[in-house]
């Protein structure tokens, strides 16, 4: 099979964990841009990349390129590509638009055009003509203007990858699948150490780490790719990639465990992680994190999507004020990591983040900001058993 390129879209900040990530999985050509990461595989390859990246949103496949500067340069470019050889007149499709272009400024208006451009392409042809259908096409197009340059791509994804399949229950501020992947990532989670979720919601962040610490393919449990309604589509290959990527699955030797004071997240959390499969791995308990204590030995590794106060009510100085306190007296030997959107809360929690990214929730900019609770002092952390004459202890501030 031919090796061509795709393109993996992601969010702000992920973009150097996901390059790894296609790296990892043998990617070719990999290249990172803003919010997406271009690379080169097989048929083959493109089944495993969607199976498999924890921080990729949808995987394009590019199929043309060209130059509009009206509607009707745009329309001859769409008729430029013989759409027979992705679907028949039988069959539905749907156009998804981004345009930054001072030519084109209405998305619906480009994907309007575009539609009509491939309608009238199979009516010339045939007398017939494909139908629209936006909930479950049999191939999704995806069209990007870049001022004068159009870029036409087959999504082979379909619905967006964060939509793993095991999240049935949500509650009021659920944290994004692949935003929870990405965090978890870039905190250096590798499932080596005990981990918490002290304010779990409905275990997302829990399921992703248990998949990351064992291996297993992000997207097991989704239903459905786009691909598998191409014309090209190989049951065959896919079954084969599936079985090669559970090959790979490693055993997780600590704990991980997850709490919430609301009892119905703690059930909606439960049910979460019984849909993926992954109940054997993780333990959640009805518990307010303020009232606990760390219960293991040896190093902890703590992530957690505290509420901001944009949808849940809370009082934010308080709150982050307990958060550092509860980290100090409750949790020593604890790499703590969290996420908010709440930048000035950051000031209450009284602890200096040794870690800032920038992310966006949503719409919403935030800080992952990472946190470490040393066993006893950090003074006696890092002071040299027995100090030569003229040195000083090398103190992290």
């Amino acid at each position: 099979m031919e090796n061509f390129k795709m393109v993996a879209k992601t969010f702000f900040g992920f973009e150097d964990i996901l390059a790894k990530e296609l790296i990892q999985l043998g990617a070719q050509d990999v290249e990172q841009g803003v919010r997406v990461v271009t690379f080169k595989g097989d048929k083959g390859f493109m089944y495993k990349a969607n199976l498999s990246l924890r921080t990729a949103l949808k995987i394009l496949k590019p199929i043309y390129f060209f130059r509009a500067t009206n509607e009707e340069t745009l329309y001859k470019g769409i008729q430029g590509v013989n759409w027979s050889k992705f679907i028949n007149s039988n069959q539905t499709f749907v156009i998804d638009a981004t345009v930054h272009s001072d030519r084109f400024n209405h998305t619906e208006f480009v994907a309007q055009k575009c539609k009509d451009a491939i309608v009238d392409q199979f009516r010339t042809r045939t007398g017939q003509r494909p139908s629209i259908d936006k909930q479950y096409p049999d191939l999704r197009i995806n069209i990007h203007i870049d001022k004068e340059q159009v870029s036409v791509a087959l999504d082979t994804s379909g619905n967006s990858l964060h939509q793993r399949g095991y999240r049935t229950a949500t509650n009021i501020a659920p944290i994004n699948e692949v935003l929870a992947a990405g965090i978890l990532l870039l905190s250096g989670w590798d499932g080596k150490s005990d981990f918490i979720d002290p304010m779990c919601g409905s275990g997302t962040i829990l399921a992703e780490a248990a998949m990351i610490a064992c291996n297993i393919p992000a997207n097991i449990n989704r239903k459905e790719f786009a691909f598998e309604k191409w014309n090209d589509w190989d049951n065959d290959l896919f079954d084969q990639i599936v079985d090669s990527c559970l090959k790979k699955v490693r055993e997780f030797h600590y704990t991980i465990t997850g709490y919430d004071k609301a009892p119905s997240a703690v059930l909606k959390a439960k049910d979460n992680i019984k849909n993926a499969n992954l109940d054997d791995y993780v333990k959640i308990s009805e518990q307010n994190f303020f009232d606990t204590e760390k219960k293991t030995k040896g190093p902890l590794h703590m992530v957690f999507n505290p509420p901001y106060g944009e949808r849940l009510d809370i009082e934010m100085e308080r709150f982050y004020r307990e958060i550092g306190d509860t980290f100090k007296q409750n949790y020593p030997g604890t790499n703590a990591w969290f996420i908010t959107a709440n930048l000035e809360a950051l000031k209450f929690v009284g602890l200096k983040p040794s870690r800032k990214i920038k992310l966006f929730n949503g719409s919403l900019e935030a800080r992952l900001v990472k946190y470490e609770i040393y066993e006893g002092s950090k003074r006696t952390k890092f002071a040299s058993p027995v100090r030569q004459e003229g040195s000083d202890p090398q103190i992290e501030e």
